[in-house]
């Protein structure tokens, strides 16, 4: 993929991830050039003919909507809508998030009910394509009014205000435009609106999300079944016919995964002293699959929002009205956020209980599965690490979408606080990564001790990657080190199971 057409096609969190693997460039469709410049026409004849106020145009913003605004100071109260609410405030955005921003912002407003002009979509889509990350910090947003702050701050550049990085060097608004030749746009009536009012900043920081949350469900779902084999555990929770009587989807298509995974493996198909294990290997596909229930609602939700009209008032060309509305408000997607942060919470939660069981001495397996248990501590601490990333992700797990802080004088009186549930999903998924890399851990040391039976073709062909980047441990270790190793692996591990 070397182009991709905004406009041409919805956008889905899978599409998305493929526009940023292929570093492809943006550009607009013909139809998204056509729709942007029909709305904005129609904007400005609307705004030299109509002298009925009109909420963000010839208005003040927020509980000033009563303030009268000339048409020779619409440009000036634009451009200071971007300037005053530049208030995000925190640690800078991670880049790809950034990046994200600025796709689904031209998205959103290349639909064609914004009312902006098209060089604005365009200087826009240079900025993506050039590499350009404006200066965003992580906190400001009460995902209400869309996020203000954060997307205040992403588009002062467009005006040569703010700052930006560009080539790991950080620089003004000023000194990039003037880098490329650009001129600063000189925005119109309820652009600065357009720009500031939206969901891109949660919507990103969700698609973000989604695309590393997806990727944690299959690496659970892979060291799960490994844990499995290293506890010996049996096949029988996970055969057809027990999730078919309670058929919900993810329960059905995640015991299909673990028989896929497990086909072929000499030590799930012995014969086994007990007759059931504990809940965290038998209840996999319930857990695991109720988690994949939940990640593909909050995906369907994601896909409707990032398709979608969130700034405010839309402009209408059809019907000859702008209308003052509230699409800007998060709390569809602040209620998934949170929803998506409980169910990956628990893919951690589970997890670390495995890695509990297989350091009890049972089942054929040394006391914290070292050889010399006493004079080693072996995979005694790990343990402790995982539950201490569980711990932190049920704090994390609380949905900010419970609590609402009134703004704009009153006008605003009930805020998702979606920017919130949106950004602690990263925190949620950095604990994974962790807990992820533990269990693999300790899955790949269980399994050694089974020697010389062999897991199935799969796992033993992740067993003998794994081996050659984190050793079998004989004798205590540095485990820091190896815990980086594992995870410095998972960084490069892309599996899917079908």
């Amino acid at each position: 993929m070397k182009t991709f057409e905004i406009g041409s096609c919805d956008l889905t969190y899978d599409l998305i991830e493929k526009i940023l693997k292929s570093g492809c460039k943006l550009i607009l469709s013909e139809e998204a050039k056509k729709n942007i410049k029909k709305c904005r026409d129609f904007l400005d004849k609307k705004t030299d003919e109509n002298t009925v106020p009109v909420y963000g145009v010839t208005t003040g913003f927020g509980s000033l909507y009563n303030k009268h605004i000339s048409r020779d100071q619409l440009t000036t109260l634009q451009e200071n809508l971007v300037k005053s609410h530049s208030c995000s405030v925190g640690t800078p955005v991670d880049p790809i998030v950034v990046k994200l921003m600025l796709l689904l912002k031209a998205h959103a407003i290349s639909i064609g009910y914004s009312g902006v002009q098209l060089i604005t979509v365009e200087r826009i889509l240079d900025f993506y394509n050039n590499d350009i990350y404006p200066v965003v910090y992580d906190r400001g947003s009460l995902g209400a009014s869309g996020d203000l702050a954060p997307l205040a701050n992403l588009f002062l550049p467009l005006i040569g205000e703010g700052e930006v990085i560009f080539e790991g060097k950080r620089m003004s608004g000023k000194e990039i435009l003037d880098l490329f030749g650009w001129k600063p746009i000189t925005l119109e009536s309820k652009e600065g609106l357009a720009l500031l009012n939206g969901t891109q900043f949660m919507s990103a920081n969700g698609i973000k999300a989604l695309i590393d949350g997806w990727h944690m469900v299959n690496c659970f779902d892979l060291f799960g079944a490994m844990s499995l084999e290293a506890y010996d555990g049996r096949i029988e929770p996970f055969w057809d016919c027990i999730q078919q009587v309670r058929p919900h989807p993810g329960q059905i298509q995640t015991g299909k995964v673990y028989r896929k995974i497990l086909e072929g493996s000499e030590i799930i198909k012995r014969e086994k002293e007990h007759v059931q294990d504990p809940y965290s290997f038998r209840c996999i596909p319930q857990v695991h699959g109720a988690v994949k229930d939940a990640m593909n609602h909050v995906t369907e939700v994601l896909h409707i929002e990032i398709n979608s009209v969130t700034d405010n008032p839309t402009v209408f060309p059809d019907m000859d009205m702008v209308v003052s509305g509230g699409n800007f408000h998060g709390e569809p997607i602040a209620l998934v956020f949170d929803y998506m942060g409980v169910a990956l919470h628990e893919l951690g939660n589970i997890s670390e209980r495995r890695v509990a069981q297989l350091i009890l001495g049972k089942r054929g397996l040394p006391e914290f599965l070292v050889a010399k248990p006493g004079l080693n501590s072996g995979f005694m601490i790990p343990q402790y690490a995982a539950a201490a990333c569980v711990s932190q992700n049920k704090m994390y797990a609380w949905p900010a979408s419970c609590d609402s802080i009134v703004s704009s004088n009153g006008q605003e009186d009930l805020v998702s606080m979606g920017a919130n549930s949106a950004t602690k999903l990263h925190k949620i998924i950095d604990n994974l990564k962790i807990i992820a890399a533990i269990e693999l851990m300790n899955a790949a040391q269980g399994i050694d001790f089974r020697r010389p039976l062999k897991s199935s073709p799969l796992i033993e062909t992740i067993m003998e990657a794994y081996r050659k980047a984190v050793t079998f441990v004989e004798e205590d270790v540095v485990m820091e080190e190896y815990i980086k190793k594992t995870m410095n692996f998972l960084d490069n591990f892309d599996i899917v199971i079908e």
